[in-house]
């Protein structure tokens, strides 16, 4: 089960990354993941770095911590991260920033990793699942364009 959504900002990808990959960030734009702390001293965004997500899923519930470890983190090129269950990955979470002009082209996309497990979630209502994410990928992206392409003191702050 994966997806990605692309949504075009008249902003450079610095600015961009800077928002999205510090994921204290992350409760400003996202439906479901509330607030997010860096975890083991960690103070911004690294390769390896893990951090931890408060969620509430589908925005009703139920609300879990989520442990997450970074997996890419060239600034202004690509942030991902993926969920972890103990020491294993269960989600991986990629945001892509393409320049272009006028502006910068944003992926963000998911992929969860395949097991017998995610097989029978699947079966059983995983594609109403890929369609929320979806459906929060776009907000969540739209989020963060109003703020990149908000006049300077005019806009929400990240």
């Amino acid at each position: 089960m994966e997806a990605s959504v692309t949504v075009p900002m008249a902003a450079p990808a610095d600015k961009i990354w800077n928002i999205v990959a510090d994921v204290r960030n992350t409760g400003r734009f996202s439906p479901e993941t509330f607030e997010a702390e860096w975890l083991d001293g960690a103070t911004g965004p690294a390769l390896g770095a893990r951090f931890r997500g408060h969620v509430k899923r589908n925005e009703i519930g139920p609300v879990y911590w989520t442990t997450c470890r970074v997996t890419a983190c060239e600034p202004g090129r690509e942030f991902g991260f993926e969920v972890l269950v103990g020491a294993t990955p269960v989600n991986n979470w990629h945001y892509r920033f393409t320049p272009v002009d006028g502006g910068t082209e944003v992926t963000e996309s998911f992929h969860l990793t395949e097991t017998a497990l995610t097989k029978v979630y699947w079966v059983f209502g995983g594609y109403l699942r890929r369609r929320r994410n979806i459906r929060d990928m776009r907000k969540t992206l739209e989020r963060i364009k109003a703020v990149v392409e908000a006049p300077e003191g005019n806009g929400p702050t990240p």
